[in-house]
């Protein structure tokens, strides 16, 4: 079958890697980490952290208040804030801690124009017996 002129459409070829990625790392300095990754990564207008945890507090509501701390200086090391956070994931050790961790998350997006979307559940097991494990990603 022969398409006429009027039916052809270009097509742009995506760049090549090197082109596009201008992907660059967020760091938190001096945090523990567990393995061969960035605290978080930017990209274009988008954004990345790995999952916070804080294992040098004791019980849910202080471990969810210290990976939000966390994140916070993660935002403002690039130059955003929380209101750049579009979704967030939440990870726990147990699930019976949901409204401990939403207490205290619920503080932390109060004053926030748009809540980012979220996803809350228990995982077996998180990293460094941690109770609480946060995620998020956003634009700029």
């Amino acid at each position: 079958m022969l398409l006429n002129a009027s039916e052809i459409r270009q097509v742009e070829v995506p760049p090549t890697q090197g082109q596009f990625m201008d992907k660059q790392a967020i760091e938190l300095p001096g945090a523990a980490k567990y393995g061969p990754y960035s605290a978080g990564v930017q990209s274009g207008d988008m954004f990345w952290l790995s999952g916070q945890i804080a294992v040098d507090f004791d019980g849910i509501k202080a471990q969810t208040q210290g990976a939000l701390d966390k994140i916070d200086t993660l935002l403002t090391n690039a130059g955003l804030t929380r209101e750049n956070i579009c979704f967030a994931q939440i990870l726990l050790d147990d699930i019976n801690d949901f409204a401990a961790m939403n207490e205290v998350y619920g503080a932390w997006v109060s004053e926030l124009s748009v809540k980012p979307a979220r996803a809350a559940f228990a995982a077996a097991a998180l990293p460094a017996g941690a109770l609480v494990e946060i995620v998020v990603q956003g634009t700029k």
